[in-house]
């Protein structure tokens, strides 16, 4: 919180002074409005003045600053629509912003976005200031909108998509989320078997002085080269990660990556349904909103979240560019289900698309439900497996020994 020293006159014109802490100095001019004082002025304090001991560094300030969330987008498109459809100035509707949002990287960018407006500028060309923030799409809805006079509905139409891309976020982590807890739970049961079981059983046979079975020696063997090496192997797990994801952000690792995720066995083909429901989805939207095609799929080709669909919808861009329809660009990619297909060949003949991408979203959407639910009953099969394999070799290397000298002590 900021500190503020405000001058102002109250109720029967007396003046009064004194300090409060706000987000802004927007947010306490509205508090002293709110308690019957007329607001003269107001000023920020900084350093002492503001609380800040002399020398003392706010580790704040060395904090990167915080990123704007899905979330916080959704309540701030709503609340523009709302402002907006009751008829409240533009200039006006974002200075109210300011002083209710609480992400200091928003109240940033908004109060940025409300100087280049009150400069001249329009409000699509100032919020692309900000592209951590406001991604193509939402700056394409917002430039139609713009330029058609109906800006309050350009932000109920992007806070209704942002809630379904929400919900799309959550499928997509519903998805993975199940599988990354078997194989963690499975690499953590591996660690502690080599790190702390087998050790604790080679002692005991080693007390024996007997020959060991090969399984048993092989499995000694593996635990001593981890009990040994584990700082490397860390390591080089560790590095290995970190290389991963260094060379996933690259274009072509994106590329070769996302290509891979679709043929992952049992969540590949969630992946793709997200992918294409997301597709179907935001192309609907933007050509219900007005946005040229050619605009369309070069922003629904960074919406999809998958860079290789993404390249396949690029296709299309120029497939068009290049004088064909859309849906012979379309199956030129290969790309699309004989549905999807089904819904370009009736939409471009009507007239439609958009309406009918609706419903194949809807179908994609219903499908990655079903799919999610019966994901925990396609990885129970394999972990039971898993589990009983891990069994039959503790079986064959740690009991197989004592069962041997079970029966000749008998």
């Amino acid at each position: 919180m900021k500190r503020f020293q405000y001058f102002g006159r109250d109720g029967s014109g007396k003046e009064v002074e004194g300090v409060l802490e706000s987000a802004s100095a927007v947010a306490v001019a509205g508090q002293l409005t709110g308690n019957g004082i007329t607001p003269v002025r107001i000023q920020e304090l900084h350093g002492a003045a503001n609380g800040e001991e002399p020398g003392q560094i706010d580790l704040r300030k060395l904090l990167p600053p915080p990123k704007v969330n899905l979330e916080e987008l959704v309540i701030f498109s709503r609340q523009m629509h709302s402002l907006l459809r009751a008829g409240i100035p533009l200039n006006r509707a974002l200075r109210g912003m300011v002083a209710t949002v609480r992400n200091p990287t928003l109240e940033a960018a908004l109060r940025d976005i409300g100087a280049g407006i009150e400069g001249g500028g329009d409000l699509a060309g100032v919020m692309a200031r900000h592209p951590k923030i406001f991604n193509r799409l939402y700056l394409s809805i917002v430039h139609v909108g713009e330029n058609t006079g109906r800006l309050d509905e350009a932000f109920a139409r992007v806070a209704s998509y942002l809630e379904l891309e929400r919900e799309t976020i959550k499928r997509m982590k519903s998805a993975t989320r199940y599988p990354m807890f078997v194989i963690i739970a499975i690499a953590i049961a591996i660690a502690v078997i080599n790190l702390f079981v087998i050790p604790a059983f080679a002692k005991v046979f080693a007390g024996f002085g007997a020959e060991l079975p090969w399984q048993t020696r092989f499995l000694i063997a593996i635990s001593d080269f981890t009990v040994t090496w584990w700082p490397l192997i860390l390591i080089a797990v560790v590095g290995a990660f970190i290389a991963f994801r260094r060379y996933v952000e690259t274009e072509a690792g994106r590329l070769v990556w996302d290509r891979y995720k679709l043929r992952l066995p049992l969540v590949g083909g969630i992946f793709e349904r997200v992918a294409m429901g997301r597709f179907a989805r935001t192309f609907a939207m933007m050509s219900a909103a007005g946005v040229p095609i050619i605009q369309t799929l070069r922003v629904v080709s960074t919406a999809v979240g998958n860079e290789h669909i993404g390249s396949k919808v690029r296709e299309i861009s120029a497939g068009i560019e290049r004088g064909e329809n859309l849906v012979r660009s379309a199956a030129a990619t290969r790309m699309f289900s004989p549905l999807v297909m089904q819904m370009l060949t009736v939409g471009e003949e009507t007239g439609q698309v958009d309406e009918l991408l609706v419903e194949v979203a809807q179908f994609y959407e219903q499908e990655v439900d079903y799919d999610l639910k019966q994901l925990a009953d396609a990885i129970e099969p394999i972990m039971i497996v898993f589990v009983g394999v891990l069994v039959l070799i503790l079986a064959l290397g740690v009991f197989l020994p004592l069962w041997d000298l079970a029966g000749v002590a008998t």
